[in-house]
């Protein structure tokens, strides 16, 4: 006696398949969407922060800007509008952090070559030096893709704002009102030009964390 019809098997089969359905759409809804926090002048090192904003908690964004980039074209935030993008300091001369954060920079370049949602923007931190020339001859050293990473020059006091007061990306220094200190600070910046992110552009491992930071965020945006 048979203890099983044929009908019988792709009935169990059916519930099993319905069942395997069923716990894959639980665990999809159940499943926490990652994030990534937004960062507020009163998060970051004070070291990084202009004094003027260091007890802002809340609606930090991005100041609008105008810079020149390597082929001396002006470059404001409507370059970068509705844009994801990693920003940096830096400067042509360097010869301690800045050769690996561009050697970096370059590899994110290359990664995220065809995705159009995403740009980079490296900042010099004395422009007196990094002329739109100077820029130019380090780009094309670097390999750099103009249509994906620009790098800009400008007036020093606002580039010196930026970086204190909108990217809390750089140390002040005793030297005068507008000398920095760079640091080795990636920034993901989203587009609604908020700080969603800090990385140590001079770590391969920190590197693998931003790409995989700009994917959640990207996700974010289709949600």
């Amino acid at each position: 006696m048979k203890l099983f019809r044929k009908r019988d098997f792709i009935s169990i089969g059916l519930i099993l398949v319905f069942s395997t359905a069923t716990i894959s759409l639980f665990y999809t809804i159940l499943k926490p969407i990652e994030t990534l926090p937004i960062y507020q002048p009163a998060e970051v090192n004070e070291k990084l922060v202009d004094s003027s904003i260091i007890h802002v908690s809340k609606y930090h964004k991005i100041s609008d800007f105008i810079l020149t980039n390597q082929n001396g074209k002006e470059i404001t935030q409507a370059d970068y509008k509705d844009k994801i993008y990693v920003a940096d300091f830096f400067f042509t001369t360097c010869q301690d952090i800045c050769p690996v954060m561009t050697k970096n920079m370059f590899e994110l370049q290359e990664e995220l070559k065809n995705d159009n949602e995403i740009l980079l923007l490296s900042h010099t931190v004395i422009p007196e030096v990094d002329t739109v020339k100077r820029l130019k001859e380090y780009a094309i050293e670097n390999n750099v893709d103009d249509s994906k990473w620009n790098l800009v020059t400008g007036d020093k006091k606002q580039i010196y704002e930026l970086a204190r007061k909108s990217y809390l990306a750089v140390e002040d220094s005793n030297f005068n009102e507008f000398d920095m200190i760079h640091t080795e600070n990636f920034m993901l910046i989203d587009k609604e030009k908020q700080i969603r992110g800090f990385y140590d552009g001079t770590n391969s491992e920190e590197i693998n964390r931003l790409l995989k930071d700009i994917e959640i965020l990207k996700q974010s945006y289709k949600n």
